[in-house]
């Protein structure tokens, strides 16, 4: 049975040793305690949406959604919550999000501003409005406890606590793992899932890593009433680019609204995780004008780390007996117990889709 380490316990590090703990003998190592903010998995939700322009990442999202169920059923936890989701924007954002998930025979539906604000009262609309059912929230803590629940009941050795300060090959095809306490780990392959810690860590180790942007991001959330029965939104605003501008969903803190990637860069050790007013303040104004569904007077804002890649691809692949996973902020989530298996595809020497390779970009 082959001995692998996982670097990092955030959802794609434990998802990943969720999968391998079938077929390895599975170390996880995480630097911070269990539950931690520090990163970028932690907090109540995360948007799941199979709505994208383009259809490679429609198609990862339906597979994904299965593997969402079966994790619920090992576990016994409840994690995704289908209350679908609304994006809405000039007709040129939002018309090549509903033609791809109508090719992929997905359900959706087209409504008018004012039938779409008469539905759902705390939220107005722009010009074009998608609806799509298969849409909703992952409660984000739940899951990454989940994989770690399913993969400790697997035999993966699970450490919280444990910072790695170097991974190196070794003789045999083999990895060197050593902690700051000295500890060393010699495996057969090493995944490093790291997160915000990427471009320093994984830069040391694997060549031809691309640019990774480390940013705070501040998600604020608002109070509203029964925020779980409130659909998840994203506001496509202006007419060119493929990520939208604001997004929202229910949770049990609330609505949590922010907008995607435009905290300033940051090093994962040393950001300041003080709430920045003025960009609270742009929150504010748009929940004011966009969704009167909620209390702004009672805005609670929060610091975390977004790690992107410049095209905001992911990171997958394998230099020799490492495994690399990077890059996934911002719409990952969603893609987790998928990225797990890719993970455990790459150890056992299996193809994953070329997109993701480190020499893609």
């Amino acid at each position: 049975m082959r001995n692998v380490v996982v670097v990092g316990g955030g959802v794609m590090g434990s998802a990943a040793a969720r999968t391998l703990s079938r077929h390895a003998q599975v170390t996880l190592l995480e630097r911070f305690g269990p539950g931690h903010d520090r990163g970028s998995s932690h907090g109540s939700s995360r948007i799941f949406r199979l709505a994208y322009p383009d259809p490679f990442y429609v198609e990862l999202a339906a597979r994904a959604l299965p593997l969402w169920r079966e994790l619920e059923q090992e576990s016994g936890q409840e994690l995704l919550d289908l209350v679908g989701a609304v994006d809405h924007g000039p007709r040129a954002r939002i018309e090549p999000i509903e033609a791809a998930l109508r090719a992929a025979g997905r359900p959706c539906e087209i409504l008018h501003p004012a039938a779409a604000a008469e539905r759902w009262p705390g939220l107005r609309f722009d010009e074009h409005v998608l609806f799509h059912p298969e849409a909703g929230r992952v409660h984000a803590d739940r899951a990454t406890a989940a994989f770690q629940q399913v993969a400790a009941k697997s035999g993966v050795d699970i450490r919280h606590g444990v910072r790695v300060a170097s991974v190196t090959p070794a003789r045999h095809d083999r990895v060197e793992v050593v902690t700051d306490a000295g500890e060393v780990f010699v495996a057969d392959a090493v995944v490093l899932a790291v997160g915000g810690w990427a471009p320093d860590l994984v830069a040391r180790t694997v060549p031809g890593l691309p640019t990774l942007r480390v940013t705070q991001e501040q998600p604020v959330h608002f109070p509203a009433a029964d925020p779980l029965s409130w659909p998840s939104f994203l506001h496509y605003q202006g007419a060119t680019g493929s990520e939208p501008g604001a997004y929202g969903l229910g949770s049990v803190d609330g609505v949590k609204m922010g907008f995607h990637g435009v905290g300033p860069q940051v090093d994962a050790d040393h950001r300041d995780r003080t709430v920045d007013q003025a960009a609270l303040a742009q929150v504010v104004a748009y929940a004011e004008e966009w969704v009167p569904g909620v209390d702004t007077t009672g805005a609670v804002a929060s610091t975390c780390l977004y790690t992107l890649t410049p095209d905001h691809d992911f990171v997958l692949d394998r230099h020799g007996a490492i495994i690399v996973l990077a890059g996934f902020s911002g719409h990952g989530f969603k893609f987790a117990p998928l990225i797990g298996g890719f993970a455990a595809d790459l150890v056992a020497g299996r193809r994953v889709p070329q997109r993701f390779a480190l020499g893609a970009r």
